[in-house]
């Protein structure tokens, strides 16, 4: 039998130079274990996945049932299959009504590619307005509106008619106008730096995409199911957006995502021509089952207070020299250090010691912090305590 970590670096294809490399044995919880008989903290639930933990026993049930009833059977949209139906009444019940009808797909990229078509095939426009440090995925669409050139340049040229806008900045809103499909955001963005939007700029783009006819697209695949402390980080602002795309912590572990718009939005996919946005594996049915009791369990206990209570505990314990700023919101949080240098010597410190932290794709001195809604307060108290020990070493 070959070895899984020769193998891992033999053949899986690599996204960077230097992997955590990690083999994983199982994970349950918060934690995660190793073949080597170590254990981790998941401090990162798995970049927002996780937030019922690994394997929550509700999930693993719903996927086990299903498992005894059918895999794939047909491609999307086509069949009557319980669990879609089911999740998709589930998630539209905690929606407003504008938001009444949702398209599964496999990840958030492809949330976030449907959503672009959408907003085109239902505008009858091409353009998109985007924001500067956004992320929106690694597909050829959602890259044309992430606005960071170092991940752009290599795969030029991306879609035309993208044009970039300063994030909070209300002088460059007027180029939201007649021409525009849509503007997308992350109302907190995320890869960024956990910069959250201002409320009255957010209202005001709002605003304006009204008065132009222009479509307002959330990517909340990193904000949503309680990761900052309401269901959805739109429901913050008292803003509702057009298109709504999830992903992430959708599935409970499995891979999941969608985008949800209005009844009449999607009736632009049925026509010239029919099948116009295909997918095959969207709304797979294990995972369509995995999400619906991952949401039902969110729904079944008070999570908002959870993640409020992680990021109050956050932003009493991380202080000191060398930290510049905690920021975010609810479980969504970036502890901004002094330099890359420290960041880097404290997230390896966290490893040393048990604890999985990260960065931003956009900040080498940002830290990540995203755990489990279902942490317990001690677990991460001694994990910040970890974190505060280390900066001080290396301060």
């Amino acid at each position: 039998m070959a070895d899984p970590k020769t193998s891992f670096y033999r053949h899986i294809a690599q996204t960077s130079g230097e992997p955590m490399g990690l083999e994983i044995d199982r994970a349950e919880g918060c934690k995660i274990y190793t073949t080597d008989g170590k254990e981790f903290v998941d401090l990162i639930s798995g970049i927002a996945v996780s937030s019922l933990g690994h394997r929550h026993p509700n999930v693993i049930k719903s996927i086990k049932e299903q498992l005894d009833h059918h895999l794939h059977v047909m491609v999307y949209g086509e069949f009557i299959q319980k669990p879609q139906s089911q999740f998709a009444q589930l998630l539209c019940d905690q929606l407003p009504e504008s938001l009444d009808r949702v398209y599964f797909v496999n990840s958030g990229t492809e949330a976030n590619e449907g959503a672009l078509k959408l907003a085109k095939k239902s505008t009858g426009r091409s353009k998109f307005l985007a924001f500067k440090n956004s992320y929106h995925g690694d597909t050829h669409g959602s890259l044309s509106v992430t606005g960071r050139d170092v991940y752009r340049d290599p795969y030029l040229p991306l879609l035309p008619d993208v044009e970039f806008l300063d994030f909070n900045h209300v002088e460059q809103l007027y180029k939201i106008d007649t021409n525009v499909a849509a503007v997308i955001m992350e109302p907190i963005q995320g890869e960024g730096g956990i910069i959250p939007a201002n409320p009255a700029w957010l209202k005001m783009v709002r605003e304006i995409c009204d008065e132009m006819g222009a479509l307002l697209i959330f990517d909340e695949i990193q904000t949503g199911f309680y990761r900052t402390g309401d269901l959805f980080a739109f429901q913050h602002y008292d803003v509702v957006p057009d298109i709504l795309c999830l992903a992430k912590a959708m599935g409970g572990g499995m891979p999941m995502g969608a985008f949800v718009s209005s009844s009449d939005r999607f009736e632009a996919f049925k026509h010239d021509p029919p099948l116009n946005h295909v997918t095959t594996f969207g709304g797979h049915p294990v995972s369509c089952a995995a999400a619906h009791a991952n949401l039902q369990t969110l729904l079944s206990d008070d999570f908002s207070a959870k993640a409020k209570k992680i990021e109050e505990i956050a932003f009493e314990m991380l202080q000191g020299d060398g930290i510049e700023e905690v920021r975010g919101r609810g479980a969504m949080l970036g502890l901004q250090l002094r330099d890359a240098e420290l960041t880097q010597k404290v997230v390896e410190y966290c490893f040393d010691r048990g604890i999985i932290l990260g960065w931003t794709l956009h900040s080498n001195s940002l830290v990540r912090i995203a755990p489990p809604l279902i942490i317990e307060e001690q677990m991460l108290r001694d994990c910040f305590g970890v974190i505060t020990e280390a900066i001080k070493e290396f301060v």
